[in-house]
């Protein structure tokens, strides 16, 4: 009997979590990384991939989706946006609330073949009127937000549920103003759990916001354009940002239709303020543009200025740390069996953010493979 289930031979590891950029060889075995070595005899396993020339990254970690695909108008589902980005965890950003949780559970997470991890939604219904015709926000009415009601069900399910999630704003929360997050983290602090805020049009401010995080907190739309940017009109950065980040606020790109303005983008990196997670938010309204996926949002960021492995590190073991789940985001031996494989590819790739503003690059990212429990998944492969 072969010692390995999988062996990938030859490719270029990069594994931010264990300070790891250099050519190794990656056995699985059982669901497992069982070896990482710089050469491994290709007779030790059942399968062989031979990965020359191409990148081995831990399995992609999008840290901000919504995939209650049927249950909610915006899900999308998430094994077909793996088959295209190389993501195996989805964290689905409180698309579920407490009182239609069971069905994400039963219907989408449990017969998903990649990883879902979610932040329960404070209001009960999770969003439930999200389209291009129709926009309710879940948070408009203080009758749905029943932190009892979301501390029980987030109680009930900690094997899957990884924060509690607050969107706030004048479109997510109408005049509620801070009162669905103050909520949020008073049930996250009952669990021992972080809170995501989601932040769109004021009110409330960034700096109302921003106050209410404890460290650990995920700000998400951290580089959303105008209202509530993290920059002033001549491009500093606003003090409450570089003060949240010295406390200990994570901030998440979170893509999707509205959340990123290649201004804001610019201006934070040049003065040194990089996001700590790099995700897609893809939703109904973003899975055809201007997110796509996360692989997308990585080429992205790279064309802003950030380097590779400093986007693999956003992807894979900043999220992990995020959502305190050490088993994921590595390669490291005894973790789980999950890699993806990825290629910097020639040819001219348009990237546009959320107010249509466009950055033209000559290459990006591509998909190359995805071993997904341990094994290569061949429905994962493109072509």
């Amino acid at each position: 009997m072969a010692a390995f289930d999988l062996l990938l031979k030859g490719g270029r590891v990069i594994d931010p979590a264990q300070g790891l950029d250099g050519l190794f060889d990656v056995a699985f075995r059982g669901g497992e990384v069982a070896a990482l070595e710089a050469a491994i005899d290709p007779k030790a396993a059942t399968e062989v991939r031979d990965v020359s020339g191409k990148i081995v990254s831990p399995g992609l970690i999008d840290l901000h989706t919504h995939v209650y695909r049927g249950g909610t108008s915006l899900g999308v589902d998430s094994d077909d946006i793996a088959r295209r980005s190389g993501t195996t965890t989805f964290v689905d950003a409180g698309s579920a609330g407490a009182g239609n949780f069971a069905g994400f559970r039963k219907h989408v997470v449990e017969t998903s073949k990649t990883r879902i991890l979610t932040y329960l939604n404070i209001s009960f219904p999770g969003i439930f009127a999200f389209s291009k015709s129709v926009m309710v926000g879940e948070c408009e009415d203080l009758r749905l937000l029943n932190a009892r009601e979301c501390l029980q069900v987030a109680r009930d399910n900690l094997d899957l549920i990884v924060g509690i999630k607050a969107r706030v704003g004048a479109i997510a929360g109408g005049n509620s103003g801070l009162a669905p997050l103050a909520l949020a983290v008073e049930v996250a602090d009952a669990l021992g759990l972080p809170v995501m805020a989601h932040i769109d049009n004021p009110p409330p401010t960034r700096e109302e916001v921003l106050g209410a995080l404890r460290p650990g907190d995920i700000l998400t739309h951290c580089f959303r354009p105008f209202p509530n940017a993290p920059i002033h009109g001549d491009g500093r950065i606003r003090a409450e940002i570089l003060e949240a980040r010295e406390r200990g606020i994570l901030f998440d790109i979170g893509h999707g239709y509205g959340g990123l303005g290649f201004q804001s983008a610019r201006a934070a990196l040049a003065a040194g303020v990089k996001p700590d997670v790099l995700s897609s938010d893809v939703h109904a309204l973003s899975v055809d543009g201007p997110a796509f996926d996360v692989l997308a949002v990585m080429s992205k960021f790279m064309a802003l200025g950030m380097s590779l492995p400093e986007v693999i590190e956003a992807t894979t073991a900043a999220p992990a740390r995020a959502l305190r789940r050490s088993e994921i985001g590595t390669l490291r031996v005894g973790s789980a069996g999950e890699a993806t494989i990825i290629e910097e590819a020639s040819g001219v790739v348009l990237h546009t953010d959320a107010l249509g503003e466009t950055i033209t690059t000559q290459g990006g990212l591509a998909l190359r493979g995805i071993v997904l429990h341990g094994h290569w998944w061949a429905d994962g492969t493109p072509g």
